[in-house]
Protein backbone atom coordinates (compact mmCIF):
# COMPACT_ATOMS: atom_id res chain seq x y z
CA UNK A 1 0.00 0.00 0.00
CA UNK A 2 1.56 3.35 -1.20
CA UNK A 3 2.29 5.78 1.85
CA UNK A 4 0.81 8.62 0.06
CA UNK A 5 -2.45 10.24 1.03
CA UNK A 6 -5.54 9.26 -0.91
CA UNK A 7 -7.11 12.13 -2.77
CA UNK A 8 -10.94 10.57 -3.90
CA UNK A 9 -12.22 12.08 -7.28
CA UNK A 10 -15.90 11.86 -8.03
CA UNK A 11 -16.57 12.26 -11.50
CA UNK A 12 -19.18 12.07 -13.77
CA UNK A 13 -22.13 13.68 -15.49
CA UNK A 14 -24.27 16.81 -13.82
CA UNK A 15 -27.04 15.23 -11.77
CA UNK A 16 -25.67 11.75 -11.18
CA UNK A 17 -25.08 12.26 -7.08
CA UNK A 18 -21.62 13.27 -6.92
CA UNK A 19 -21.95 15.88 -4.07
CA UNK A 20 -24.25 13.86 -2.14
CA UNK A 21 -21.81 10.78 -2.70
CA UNK A 22 -18.97 13.29 -1.93
CA UNK A 23 -20.61 14.52 1.50
CA UNK A 24 -20.95 10.76 2.14
CA UNK A 25 -17.62 10.12 1.74
CA UNK A 26 -16.10 13.47 3.51
CA UNK A 27 -18.45 12.85 6.55
CA UNK A 28 -17.15 9.15 7.04
CA UNK A 29 -13.65 9.79 6.23
CA UNK A 30 -13.37 13.12 8.27
CA UNK A 31 -12.50 14.93 4.99
CA UNK A 32 -13.37 18.31 3.34
CA UNK A 33 -14.67 18.76 0.03
CA UNK A 34 -13.26 20.52 -3.25
CA UNK A 35 -15.81 21.08 -5.68
CA UNK A 36 -14.19 21.29 -9.56
CA UNK A 37 -16.92 23.51 -11.39
CA UNK A 38 -16.13 26.18 -13.47
CA UNK A 39 -19.68 27.43 -12.85
CA UNK A 40 -19.52 27.39 -9.46
CA UNK A 41 -16.53 29.69 -8.60
CA UNK A 42 -18.88 33.10 -9.55
CA UNK A 43 -20.80 34.43 -6.62
CA UNK A 44 -24.01 35.27 -6.67
CA UNK A 45 -24.82 32.59 -9.59
CA UNK A 46 -26.32 29.78 -7.26
CA UNK A 47 -29.20 28.24 -7.93
CA UNK A 48 -28.61 27.24 -12.19
CA UNK A 49 -24.74 25.76 -11.22
CA UNK A 50 -26.45 23.36 -8.19
CA UNK A 51 -24.70 24.34 -5.68
CA UNK A 52 -24.88 22.53 -2.49
CA UNK A 53 -26.79 24.82 0.01
CA UNK A 54 -25.09 25.37 3.37
CA UNK A 55 -27.77 23.07 4.87
CA UNK A 56 -27.48 20.57 2.83
CA UNK A 57 -23.73 20.20 3.14
CA UNK A 58 -24.29 18.42 6.85
CA UNK A 59 -21.11 20.45 8.15
CA UNK A 60 -18.97 19.45 6.03
CA UNK A 61 -16.45 22.55 4.33
CA UNK A 62 -16.99 22.97 0.54
CA UNK A 63 -13.33 24.60 -1.01
CA UNK A 64 -13.52 26.53 -4.20
CA UNK A 65 -16.91 27.98 -4.98
CA UNK A 66 -17.87 31.30 -4.81
CA UNK A 67 -14.31 32.72 -5.68
CA UNK A 68 -14.58 35.28 -8.28
CA UNK A 69 -17.19 38.27 -9.11
CA UNK A 70 -19.44 37.59 -12.31
CA UNK A 71 -17.24 40.30 -14.44
CA UNK A 72 -13.83 38.80 -13.39
CA UNK A 73 -12.43 36.08 -15.60
CA UNK A 74 -11.58 32.63 -14.16
CA UNK A 75 -8.76 29.80 -15.81
CA UNK A 76 -8.25 26.19 -15.46
CA UNK A 77 -4.69 27.42 -14.53
CA UNK A 78 -6.22 29.77 -11.53
CA UNK A 79 -8.24 26.99 -10.65
CA UNK A 80 -5.27 24.37 -10.66
CA UNK A 81 -3.44 27.38 -8.69
CA UNK A 82 -5.98 27.49 -5.52
CA UNK A 83 -6.41 23.95 -5.37
CA UNK A 84 -2.89 23.26 -4.68
CA UNK A 85 -3.49 25.50 -1.69
CA UNK A 86 -6.67 24.16 -0.44
CA UNK A 87 -4.47 20.57 -0.71
CA UNK A 88 -1.53 21.54 1.32
CA UNK A 89 -3.82 23.21 3.73
CA UNK A 90 -5.43 19.98 4.06
CA UNK A 91 -2.54 18.32 4.45
CA UNK A 92 -1.31 20.50 7.03
CA UNK A 93 -4.73 19.73 9.31
CA UNK A 94 -4.37 15.76 8.56
CA UNK A 95 -8.06 15.95 6.32
CA UNK A 96 -8.28 13.65 3.79
CA UNK A 97 -9.55 15.82 0.00
CA UNK A 98 -12.87 14.37 -1.82
CA UNK A 99 -12.76 16.14 -4.94
CA UNK A 100 -15.96 16.50 -6.75
CA UNK A 101 -14.98 16.76 -10.63
CA UNK A 102 -17.94 18.10 -13.29
CA UNK A 103 -15.54 19.96 -15.25
CA UNK A 104 -13.47 17.99 -16.92
CA UNK A 105 -11.03 20.74 -17.93
CA UNK A 106 -10.12 21.74 -14.65
CA UNK A 107 -9.67 17.98 -13.25
CA UNK A 108 -7.03 17.64 -15.93
CA UNK A 109 -5.27 21.15 -15.18
CA UNK A 110 -5.38 19.80 -11.50
CA UNK A 111 -4.03 16.42 -11.80
CA UNK A 112 -1.94 16.55 -15.47
CA UNK A 113 -0.75 20.03 -15.26
CA UNK A 114 -0.73 22.75 -17.84
CA UNK A 115 1.56 23.79 -20.41
CA UNK A 116 3.57 26.77 -19.63
CA UNK A 117 1.30 29.59 -21.32
CA UNK A 118 1.90 32.95 -20.64
CA UNK A 119 -0.49 35.35 -17.71
CA UNK A 120 -2.70 37.74 -19.94
CA UNK A 121 -2.14 40.72 -21.06
CA UNK A 122 -5.01 42.88 -20.67
CA UNK A 123 -3.31 45.71 -22.60
CA UNK A 124 -2.83 43.39 -25.33
CA UNK A 125 -6.39 42.03 -25.01
CA UNK A 126 -8.46 45.04 -24.92
CA UNK A 127 -6.13 46.15 -28.45
CA UNK A 128 -7.27 42.81 -29.55
CA UNK A 129 -11.05 43.05 -28.45
CA UNK A 130 -10.81 46.59 -30.01
CA UNK A 131 -9.80 45.35 -33.19
CA UNK A 132 -12.88 42.96 -33.11
CA UNK A 133 -15.55 45.82 -32.86
CA UNK A 134 -14.35 47.56 -35.29
CA UNK A 135 -13.43 44.98 -38.12
CA UNK A 136 -15.50 42.30 -36.87
CA UNK A 137 -14.44 38.53 -34.92
CA UNK A 138 -14.03 36.98 -38.45
CA UNK A 139 -11.16 39.78 -39.06
CA UNK A 140 -9.55 38.34 -35.95
CA UNK A 141 -9.81 34.75 -37.15
CA UNK A 142 -7.54 35.69 -39.82
CA UNK A 143 -4.93 37.43 -38.48
CA UNK A 144 -4.40 34.13 -36.21
CA UNK A 145 -4.61 32.56 -39.47
CA UNK A 146 -1.91 34.17 -40.77
CA UNK A 147 0.43 33.74 -37.29
CA UNK A 148 -0.87 30.35 -36.17
CA UNK A 149 -2.40 28.14 -39.13
CA UNK A 150 -3.28 24.86 -36.41
CA UNK A 151 -4.65 27.01 -34.08
CA UNK A 152 -6.93 29.09 -36.35
CA UNK A 153 -8.09 25.52 -37.62
CA UNK A 154 -9.29 24.34 -34.28
CA UNK A 155 -10.94 27.67 -33.04
CA UNK A 156 -14.41 28.62 -34.95
CA UNK A 157 -13.71 32.21 -36.38
CA UNK A 158 -16.93 33.88 -33.69
CA UNK A 159 -14.82 32.37 -30.94
CA UNK A 160 -13.54 35.19 -30.43
CA UNK A 161 -12.08 34.69 -27.01
CA UNK A 162 -10.28 31.60 -27.69
CA UNK A 163 -9.38 33.37 -30.67
CA UNK A 164 -8.09 36.52 -28.41
CA UNK A 165 -6.08 34.08 -26.11
CA UNK A 166 -4.61 32.41 -29.02
CA UNK A 167 -3.03 35.75 -30.86
CA UNK A 168 -1.91 37.05 -27.37
CA UNK A 169 -0.17 33.45 -26.39
CA UNK A 170 1.40 33.94 -30.33
CA UNK A 171 2.55 37.24 -29.89
CA UNK A 172 3.57 37.11 -26.10
CA UNK A 173 5.86 33.72 -26.68
CA UNK A 174 7.06 33.45 -30.43
CA UNK A 175 5.44 30.02 -30.63
CA UNK A 176 2.22 28.54 -31.82
CA UNK A 177 -0.22 27.42 -29.54
CA UNK A 178 0.17 23.99 -30.71
CA UNK A 179 4.14 24.16 -29.64
CA UNK A 180 3.46 25.48 -26.12
CA UNK A 181 0.59 22.82 -25.11
CA UNK A 182 2.90 19.96 -26.27
CA UNK A 183 5.76 21.52 -24.15
CA UNK A 184 6.39 19.21 -20.77
CA UNK A 185 3.44 19.78 -17.74
CA UNK A 186 4.31 18.97 -14.07
CA UNK A 187 1.22 16.88 -13.08
CA UNK A 188 -0.13 16.50 -8.72
CA UNK A 189 2.71 15.19 -7.20
CA UNK A 190 2.62 13.81 -3.84
CA UNK A 191 -0.93 12.07 -3.71
CA UNK A 192 -2.83 8.63 -4.52
CA UNK A 193 -5.59 9.45 -6.81
CA UNK A 194 -8.73 7.35 -6.26
CA UNK A 195 -10.99 8.48 -9.39
CA UNK A 196 -14.62 6.99 -8.76
CA UNK A 197 -16.92 7.39 -11.71
CA UNK A 198 -20.82 7.70 -11.50
CA UNK A 199 -22.63 6.03 -14.79
CA UNK A 200 -26.15 5.93 -14.43
CA UNK A 201 -28.94 4.47 -16.62
CA UNK A 202 -29.53 7.46 -19.51
CA UNK A 203 -32.94 7.40 -19.32
CA UNK A 204 -32.73 7.37 -15.19
CA UNK A 205 -30.18 9.85 -15.59
CA UNK A 206 -32.07 12.27 -18.14
CA UNK A 207 -35.41 11.89 -16.23
CA UNK A 208 -33.51 13.10 -13.01
CA UNK A 209 -32.07 16.25 -15.50
CA UNK A 210 -36.15 17.04 -16.34
CA UNK A 211 -36.94 16.92 -12.58
CA UNK A 212 -33.64 18.61 -11.18
CA UNK A 213 -34.21 21.75 -13.75
CA UNK A 214 -38.07 21.66 -12.63
CA UNK A 215 -36.89 21.49 -9.02
CA UNK A 216 -34.63 24.74 -9.47
CA UNK A 217 -37.50 26.94 -11.09
CA UNK A 218 -39.20 26.13 -7.97
CA UNK A 219 -36.63 27.20 -5.81
CA UNK A 220 -36.59 30.35 -7.11
CA UNK A 221 -34.12 30.47 -10.09
CA UNK A 222 -36.13 32.90 -12.18
CA UNK A 223 -36.01 35.08 -9.04
CA UNK A 224 -32.28 34.69 -8.94
CA UNK A 225 -31.92 35.84 -12.30
CA UNK A 226 -34.38 39.13 -12.18
CA UNK A 227 -32.31 39.88 -8.69
CA UNK A 228 -28.83 39.72 -10.91
CA UNK A 229 -30.26 41.70 -13.74
CA UNK A 230 -31.68 44.14 -11.13
CA UNK A 231 -27.96 44.35 -9.07
CA UNK A 232 -26.53 45.19 -12.67
CA UNK A 233 -24.65 42.34 -13.53
CA UNK A 234 -23.95 43.04 -16.84
CA UNK A 235 -25.69 40.57 -19.99
CA UNK A 236 -22.25 39.81 -21.03
CA UNK A 237 -20.40 38.28 -18.08
CA UNK A 238 -19.70 34.97 -18.90
CA UNK A 239 -22.01 33.21 -15.97
CA UNK A 240 -25.20 34.32 -18.20
CA UNK A 241 -23.72 32.40 -20.90
CA UNK A 242 -24.43 29.19 -18.40
CA UNK A 243 -26.79 26.67 -19.46
CA UNK A 244 -30.64 28.14 -18.35
CA UNK A 245 -29.44 31.88 -17.51
CA UNK A 246 -30.40 33.35 -21.26
CA UNK A 247 -33.37 31.14 -21.56
CA UNK A 248 -34.41 32.74 -18.25
CA UNK A 249 -33.38 36.23 -19.40
CA UNK A 250 -35.05 35.56 -22.37
CA UNK A 251 -38.53 34.55 -20.16
CA UNK A 252 -38.07 37.92 -18.29
CA UNK A 253 -37.86 40.21 -20.95
CA UNK A 254 -41.37 38.78 -22.18
CA UNK A 255 -39.86 36.89 -25.41
CA UNK A 256 -40.15 33.30 -24.31
CA UNK A 257 -43.23 31.69 -21.90
CA UNK A 258 -41.51 30.01 -18.73
CA UNK A 259 -42.60 26.63 -20.17
CA UNK A 260 -40.85 26.59 -23.30
CA UNK A 261 -37.26 28.04 -21.68
CA UNK A 262 -38.15 25.44 -19.06
CA UNK A 263 -37.90 22.79 -22.32
CA UNK A 264 -34.71 24.57 -23.61
CA UNK A 265 -33.07 24.60 -20.56
CA UNK A 266 -33.68 20.52 -20.03
CA UNK A 267 -32.82 19.47 -23.47
CA UNK A 268 -29.67 22.06 -23.22
CA UNK A 269 -28.78 19.98 -19.28
CA UNK A 270 -29.10 16.76 -21.49
CA UNK A 271 -27.08 17.51 -24.14
CA UNK A 272 -24.09 19.07 -21.61
CA UNK A 273 -24.36 15.72 -19.66
CA UNK A 274 -23.36 13.98 -22.85
CA UNK A 275 -20.55 15.68 -23.25
CA UNK A 276 -19.24 15.51 -20.11
CA UNK A 277 -19.48 11.48 -20.49
CA UNK A 278 -17.82 11.89 -23.50
CA UNK A 279 -14.77 13.67 -22.30
CA UNK A 280 -14.59 11.36 -18.66
CA UNK A 281 -14.61 7.90 -20.77
CA UNK A 282 -11.48 9.65 -21.90
CA UNK A 283 -10.07 9.87 -18.41
CA UNK A 284 -7.98 7.07 -17.26
CA UNK A 285 -7.96 4.66 -14.38
CA UNK A 286 -11.47 5.50 -13.16
CA UNK A 287 -13.36 2.73 -11.21
CA UNK A 288 -17.12 3.21 -13.27
CA UNK A 289 -20.27 2.77 -10.95
CA UNK A 290 -23.36 1.80 -12.95
CA UNK A 291 -25.69 4.08 -10.90
CA UNK A 292 -26.19 6.98 -9.01
CA UNK A 293 -24.29 8.70 -6.47
CA UNK A 294 -27.08 9.55 -3.75
CA UNK A 295 -27.87 5.79 -3.98
CA UNK A 296 -27.87 4.01 -0.60
CA UNK A 297 -26.31 0.98 -2.22
CA UNK A 298 -24.18 2.64 -4.15
CA UNK A 299 -22.41 5.04 -1.36
CA UNK A 300 -22.06 2.29 0.84
CA UNK A 301 -20.04 0.41 -1.67
CA UNK A 302 -17.56 3.39 -2.81
CA UNK A 303 -17.31 4.40 0.77
CA UNK A 304 -16.26 0.46 1.81
CA UNK A 305 -14.16 0.19 -1.38
CA UNK A 306 -11.88 3.91 -0.37
CA UNK A 307 -11.16 2.48 2.87
CA UNK A 308 -9.69 -0.40 2.13
CA UNK A 309 -7.88 1.40 -0.84
CA UNK A 310 -7.16 4.13 1.69
CA UNK A 311 -5.73 1.39 4.64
Amino acid sequence: MSDLPPLVVILGPTASGKSALGIHLAENLCGEILVCDSTQVYRHFDIGTAKVAIAQQRGIPHHLTDLIEPIEVFTAGEYRRRALDVLEALRARTKPPVLTAGTGLYLRALLEGLADAPERSENLRERLRQKARLRGAEHLHKLLARVDREAAGRIAPRDTQKVIRAVEMRILTGKPVGEIHRGGRTGLQGYRVIKIGLLPPRAELYARIDGRVRAMIDGGWVDEVRNLLAAGVPMDAKPFQFIGYSDLREHLAGSLPLEAAIRQIQQATRRFAKRQLTWFRKEPAVHWLPGFGDDPKVSEAVLSSVRELVG
